[in-house]
């Protein structure tokens, strides 16, 4: 294979970032809620109750260790939506990397609860034939109504592409693929 072949397939193999993101932390709210109300006890029966104020120190490292490690959790996770994949990323101590092919993802869905409205977050909810993560979503996300309008365009871009169609059978006329990936021609 000629160099400039080479190149030319390198090219078109280039997988290009899309969008990075990761959930907000306005999932922490009840979390964080409740940290700060235990906090308020403890400083409170420690007022109240003669304890050394060593010992009420460290009745606080429960409830804010609770919420660091909240925070890390939500943190930690990092969804990017590249040319070909959507790799979700997740752990605050071992970390866990899963990959979907665009051309999997069969439908998906926003959701907005009124909270979310509020802060100006949604969440992405996505319905794939991969067998490892059927359905994911994307939690609380700035700019979900973007982020899944140029998910889909990529889907059906990568769908094009590889000429794959979703075909859903019906399982109760004994079709057992539901869902399967086909390739080639017969997709339409």
């Amino acid at each position: 294979m000629r160099r400039s072949d080479q190149r030319m397939i390198a090219a078109m193999n280039e997988e290009t970032l899309l969008w990075k993101g990761s959930p907000s932390q306005w999932l922490n709210v009840g979390p964080f809620t409740l940290g700060l109300l235990l906090g308020a006890a403890i400083i409170t029966g420690g007022c109240l109750i003669p304890l050394p104020p060593v010992a009420t120190l460290m009745a606080l490292l429960l409830p804010l260790g609770y919420m660091m490690w909240k925070y890390l959790v939500v943190r930690a996770q990092v969804f990017e939506l590249t040319s070909e994949r959507l790799r979700v990323t997740r752990g605050v101590i071992n970390q866990q990397v899963d990959e979907i092919e665009l051309y999997r993802i069969k439908d998906s869905a926003l959701l907005r609860i009124w909270w979310m409205r509020l802060t100006g977050v949604a969440s992405v909810s996505l319905e794939t034939s991969d067998r490892t993560m059927p359905k994911l979503i994307i939690p609380a996300i700035r700019g979900g109504m973007e982020m899944r309008e140029l998910l889909r365009k990529q889907v059906e871009a990568q769908r094009d592409q590889k000429r794959v169609r979703e075909m859903d059978f019906d399982e109760s006329a004994g079709g057992d693929s539901a869902g399967d990936s086909v390739g080639g021609d017969m997709g339409g």
